[in-house]
């Protein structure tokens, strides 16, 4: 069984046949996590790593700085539709072009960055399949070369429907027409391995984790009959509507993008996800 939205994910073939197509643009989108040993992360951009040695052609998508809400206290908060505009027309996005994004950790930043453009009314986006992993494994280019991108004019047409807050995951939890779903690892789920405060997972929710989308050699997504499984096995693609969240939205947008190629339509990332929910002790864990 195929993709249903097969637009959204592009292969390394399609990509280097079309590196020189003017109309495209090309946008690393990697943070480099380092755990904490009392728990939860640092994140670090991954802008000098990009500079090294990327894609040919690729700009730089920093989810640390001006794709975040810096007003917020939590991390990777989705910013404004007047700043995601002004920072996508600087990438050089916008009417007219195409984008295509990765990353070098198993597509879940890049997964990110799509689904904040399709917040603000952007479809002319796509993952590129196994990201930076796949497209060195193949052996194809790499180049440390500046990128060239000439401004775009970005209109932001909000779809505020996308994310969701705590209010709309409380009231979802115990409804069978909607799945709250953790994109965190298993071990997370249970309550163990990295927390963000309080361990565990969401009352009642239930698991698919962002790392289980993937093959771990190559990082391309693994065939769609066999994600599609895995989603109705937790009861995603049965649902109305599917509420996805992590730890401060980035896996859960791996989840969400993925459920989007599959089909579904009703999805929505709780974008706070544990940096809010675990900080909360009036909202509902549960551990095993």
């Amino acid at each position: 069984m195929s993709w249903t939205n097969p637009q959204y994910l592009v292969e390394t073939d399609w990509l280097a046949a079309h590196l020189e197509d003017p109309t495209l643009r090309v946008l690393e989108c990697t943070v480099i996590l380092d755990t904490l040993p009392e728990g939860g992360y640092r994140a670090e951009s991954g802008r000098a790593t990009w500079a090294a040695g990327h894609i040919p052609r690729s700009g730089f998508a920093d989810l640390t700085d001006d794709l975040c809400d810096g007003t917020s206290s939590l991390r990777f908060m989705m910013p404004s539709a007047e700043q995601m505009a002004a920072s996508m027309a600087r990438l050089g996005v916008g009417e007219g072009t195409r984008v295509v994004l990765y990353d070098r950790f198993v597509n879940m930043w890049a997964a990110r960055v799509w689904w904040m453009l399709r917040a603000v009314g952007f479809d002319e986006a796509a993952v590129l399949n196994g990201g930076w992993r796949t497209w060195t494994l193949e052996g194809r280019p790499t180049s440390t070369d500046p990128c060239a991108y000439p401004a775009g004019r970005f209109v932001a047409r909000l779809r505020s429907e996308l994310f969701a807050g705590k209010g709309a995951v409380l009231a979802g939890l115990g409804e069978r027409a909607t799945c709250v779903l953790n994109a965190l690892t298993g071990e997370q789920h249970r309550g163990g391995g990295v927390t963000y405060g309080r361990p565990g997972r969401i009352a009642g929710s239930a698991n698919v984790p962002a790392r289980s989308l993937v093959d771990p050699k190559t990082h391309a997504y693994l065939p769609a009959d066999v994600l599609r499984e895995q989603f109705a096995a937790a009861g995603a693609l049965t649902a109305g509507r599917v509420i996805t969240y992590c730890g401060a939205g980035i896996a859960a947008s791996s989840d969400a993008f993925v459920l989007t190629l599959l089909g579904h339509g009703g999805v929505a990332v709780y974008d706070a996800s544990l940096s809010e929910w675990a900080a909360d002790p009036s909202l509902p864990m549960e551990t095993g």
